[in-house]
């Protein structure tokens, strides 16, 4: 979940706040449905209203949506505005959706449920011919030489007085958001995918580019990011050449910095495989000579071995695993029992220190966990 102050700085974002306001003033009619997925503070459902919506849903399962609420009686638009404080694939609204805008992307579109969320919103939200915003956004690639960015992930790894080194392998199978300009490429960008929303079907990635290196240089890494088509003729992009924006470059590194020359060949594999509701990434990448078409280097690199697994979570998650509850799960579970709607929070917790005496001293400790787990699964 972002934080209040990020929020912030999306509003700051000025490129793509003008975007996003000038594609609702081109859709938004007297009269339409407008549903604001993930709504945060309120801005887009807000300015929905003051176009002239004749109502706005507006869902969002963070704490954020009390700012969005008191800014609705602060415009006076709460007649016109329906909050729901849930995931969109919790809920349903009277009627379908003229217009379903969003801006749930990370770095990337491929971000926690970005995509399944807009699949189901709108199979089962959007009316037939209604308007989805973003229309697509446009995934581009290119072969950077970003010494600094990669020393600053590595280096750390390299000058200590002990072996540190095997730290290196999880560092470099893991990407991050990065500033990488236009005089650090490689190779001219090329475009491997095109995420048409209107159309999307799977929340899963897979594409292979090839790009040529228009200059020699070193390679550390590979920088993906998106042209994003709100409506017709409106919308932004990170491109490297453009102005910055909140989003940044995801920047991919290699295992080692690898010399290229000019007209070296480039093959990009990138996979991205939602996984317990996060995404796992591959990135396989060939760098072949021009001269002799012989591979300077050849690297598969997953996030999968960017997370340090022990052992004992290895053999947890293995299919022939047969779990138990540890301690803290018996008292999750003790917590869950007991919410049936007829006891209080302060009833469950009492109950909890006399089940678990030796965990719960007192009842302020009890009171903390009953609280934290109806906070997550009450109604």
């Amino acid at each position: 979940m972002y934080s209040v102050y990020f929020y912030g700085q999306m509003l700051a974002d000025t490129p793509r706040l003008r975007a996003y306001i000038e594609a609702l003033k081109r859709t938004v009619k007297p009269g339409a449905v407008v549903l604001d997925l993930g709504c945060g503070p309120g801005f887009f459902a807000l300015l929905a209203c003051q176009l002239g919506a004749r109502r706005v849903y507006a869902v969002e399962p963070d704490d954020v949506i009390q700012i969005a609420r008191e800014a609705a009686t602060a415009n006076g638009c709460t007649e016109k505005i329906e909050f729901f404080q849930d995931f969109s694939t919790e809920i349903t609204i009277p009627e379908p959706a003229d217009i379903i805008v969003s801006d749930l992307r990370g770095v990337l579109p491929w971000y926690e449920t970005n995509i399944p969320s807009i699949i189901d919103a709108r199979t089962r939200l959007l009316a037939n011919g209604g308007v989805l915003i973003p229309r697509r956004d446009v995934l581009w690639a290119s072969v950077v030489e970003a010494s600094e960015r990669y020393d600053e992930i590595v280096s750390p790894w390299e000058r200590t007085d002990v072996d540190l080194s095997r730290a290196k392998r999880v560092v470099t199978n893991t990407w991050r958001k990065a500033r990488i300009s236009a005089d650090q490429l490689l190779a001219s960008p090329v475009c491997c995918y095109k995420l048409d929303y209107d159309e999307i079907e799977t929340r899963n990635l897979e594409t292979t580019v090839l790009l040529e290196a228009n200059r020699s240089g070193t390679a550390h890494g590979l920088a993906v990011w998106f042209d994003s088509e709100l409506v017709d003729g409106v919308g932004f992009s990170n491109n490297p050449s453009s102005l910055e924006l909140i989003y940044g470059q995801a920047f991919f590194p290699l295992p080692h910095p690898v010399a290229i020359e000019h007209r070296d060949r480039i093959e990009l594999t990138l996979k991205a495989d939602m996984v317990r509701g996060d995404y796992l990434w591959r990135w396989d990448t060939s760098i072949l000579a021009s001269r002799t078409s012989q591979p300077r280097a050849s690297f598969r690199q997953s996030t999968l071995y960017g997370v340090p697994l022990s052992p004992g979570k290895l053999r947890k998650q293995s299919a022939g695993y047969k779990p138990a509850l540890n301690e803290v799960g018996q008292v999750r579970s003790f917590i869950m029992e007991a919410m049936t709607g007829d006891n209080s929070v302060e009833e469950i917790a009492t109950r909890l220190v006399k089940q678990f005496p030796k965990r719960y001293p007192d009842l302020t400790a009890a009171l903390d966990d009953v609280t934290a787990v109806s906070l997550e699964f009450g109604k």
